[in-house]
């Protein structure tokens, strides 16, 4: 009997880095280092690394949460699905122990918890509809900005504008029926928490799984490195495992640099705020900007702001990915059909984050991994409202549910 041999495996043709893109990308990580840590400290200055990271694992994985959703409840695919609540596992079984603890090294540790309620409802489906329009998440509309995209750029100045918007409304959201901010390590003690919480995660993965197997006769593997040996981990594509595995461990290690677990949203609120500052409307006098927090993040300087680093590394660390992936392409033609769903999309994102605590990362990833029920509740209202969007989609002209 004569063996056969196995096919060689094909891999992607070589890469032409983006040269040009590349070298401004890396001179803008040191440059923005140094600056960071001279201006305000060290500890800031590696949290922007941390974000370049992110944009790193964000880029090379195509790690989204939109088009993941979508192909779900379009195609019965679900192994982005599988692969978002593995980061999330993996983050929740380091994350409410380390939260429990209360600090660690003398740094206060505090989870992403919010109030459940109608504004986290209402918040969350506008978000989840929005996204299906602007094409992106939080994270998602930041590194394919970083990658060159002309349309997300559109989609990230309007979120910016309705997060603005949020922070006028809030306080009136807050007067709506809710409860209080619920932890399931301080309700149930962390080993309970975190048995539910996987056990969650769990189901929603088994149900994936279920409805893709029901619908293809078979659950879709993770391909093999699409490039030879490890030369995939600088150039891409990454497998979504990978990339949730690498998210999982910087959203840990943000919690342990800043205090608190990794957020995006309240950076793009602050940014529009500053902005509207500077052309004369007196967002200073609003009741959100007057609350301990955003006061004190209006009244200093970006570079201060958490999140408003880790968003620059993000955006950084994209454009770094996609240079080196030889797919930095700036593309400047947009159809009208496609602009107008990435203005509203980011109205709907930026307003819908700012009512329900954060997008999928500040509320769904972050808020479920500290244990939190908000993240829960934010993740069922976002998918209904995820639905109408790909409902949506078709009358801009953009894939939905139609064949």
């Amino acid at each position: 009997m004569t063996d056969i041999a196995a096919a060689p495996p094909k891999y992607l043709p070589p890469v032409t880095i983006d040269g040009a893109p590349a070298k401004v990308a890396g001179a803008a990580f040191v440059v923005g280092f140094l600056a960071i840590a001279w201006l305000v400290d060290l500890r800031q200055a590696a949290l922007f690394l941390v974000g370049g990271g992110l944009g790193v694992a964000l880029y090379h994985g195509s790690f989204g949460f939109t088009g993941g959703w979508r192909r779900f409840v379009v195609e019965g695919r679900g192994r982005a699905i599988r692969a978002q609540m593995l980061m999330i596992a993996v983050t929740t079984v380091a994350m409410i122990p380390l939260l429990s603890a209360g600090s660690l090294g003398g740094q206060p540790l505090v989870g992403a918890l919010a109030p459940v309620g109608v504004s986290v409802l209402v918040g969350a489906a506008i978000f989840g509809l929005g996204m299906q329009l602007g094409g992106g998440c939080g994270s998602g509309t930041l590194f394919t900005v970083g990658g060159g995209s002309a349309r997300m750029l559109v989609t990230l100045a309007f979120f910016v504008i309705g997060a603005v918007i949020g922070t006028a409304h809030l306080p009136w959201w807050l007067e709506l029926p809710s409860w209080p901010a619920i932890s399931l390590g301080q309700t149930f003690g962390v080993a309970t928490a975190v048995l539910m919480t996987l056990v969650g995660l769990g189901l929603v993965a088994l149900v994936s799984a279920l409805v893709e197997r029901r619908m293809h006769g078979d659950i879709e593997r993770e391909p093999a490195p699409k490039r030879p040996g490890w030369t995939w981990l600088v150039h891409g594509p990454w497998p979504l495992v990978g990339a949730g595995l690498a998210l999982a461990i910087l959203n840990i290690v943000t919690l342990l640099l800043a205090g608190h677990p990794w957020s995006v949203t309240f950076g793009f609120g602050l940014w529009g705020a500053k902005i509207a500052q500077g052309i004369g409307i007196p967002v200073e006098t609003w009741a959100f900007w007057n609350w301990p927090g955003p006061q004190k993040a209006l009244n200093s300087s970006v570079l201060d702001d958490v999140t408003s680093v880790m968003d620059f590394g993000i955006i950084l660390g994209a454009g770094l990915a996609a240079s080196l992936a030889g797919s930095f392409a700036p593309q400047a033609k947009l159809p009208i059909g496609s602009l107008m769903a990435a203005i509203i999309g980011g109205l709907l994102m930026g307003y819908g984050a700012r009512l329900s605590f954060g997008c999928n990362i500040g509320a769904l990833f972050s808020g479920i991994a500290s244990g939190s029920v908000h993240g829960w509740v934010w993740f069922a209202a976002a998918f209904g409202g995820s639905l109408v969007g790909v409902w949506l989609r078709p009358a801009f002209g953009l894939d939905g549910f139609r064949k």
